[in-house]
């Protein structure tokens, strides 16, 4: 019988279990997988006051999150986060970045920074949970 259970905080040994299986089947499938992590935080001295994390992984960069504290928003530490990770990955042979966020948070931002909207999956119950999916090439 199998049993699953859920975790809330997997150990180093299922991080460890999830990238060599991970690296596996890429490599049967003749692709590099290189899964690595990224997180780069704007600090004020020692207050953190925002983050941009994610991940890359085969030929793309994948935003995860970008928080900003509140007072801190709307003076471009956004933007200067994500021209950060668009510095570090930019000649390191990725195609592109991407990222999704719904209606009600961050489209336009996105595209102020040069995304490109791929899609909209709609929520029919509320609009504000629209999902848009945005992508940014590197060389074009």
């Amino acid at each position: 019988m199998i049993d699953v259970e859920y975790v809330d905080n997997p150990s180093d040994e299922i991080y460890k279990f999830i990238d060599d299986e991970f690296n596996k089947f890429a490599t049967k499938n003749e692709v590099v997988c290189n899964y690595t992590p990224f997180n780069f935080i704007a600090k004020e001295g020692n207050k953190v006051i925002g983050v941009i994390t994610g991940h890359s992984y085969y030929k793309e960069v994948h935003i995860a999150d970008l928080i900003i504290l509140e007072q801190y928003r709307n003076k471009h530490i956004g933007s200067i986060l994500m021209k950060n990770v668009e510095e570090y990955y930019k000649n390191k042979g990725f195609d592109n970045m991407n990222v999704t966020t719904y209606q009600f948070q961050a489209p336009e931002f996105y595209k102020k920074c040069g995304f490109k909207l791929e899609f909209i999956r709609e929520n029919k119950e509320n609009p504000k949970l629209n999902k848009y999916f945005f992508v940014k090439y590197f060389n074009l």
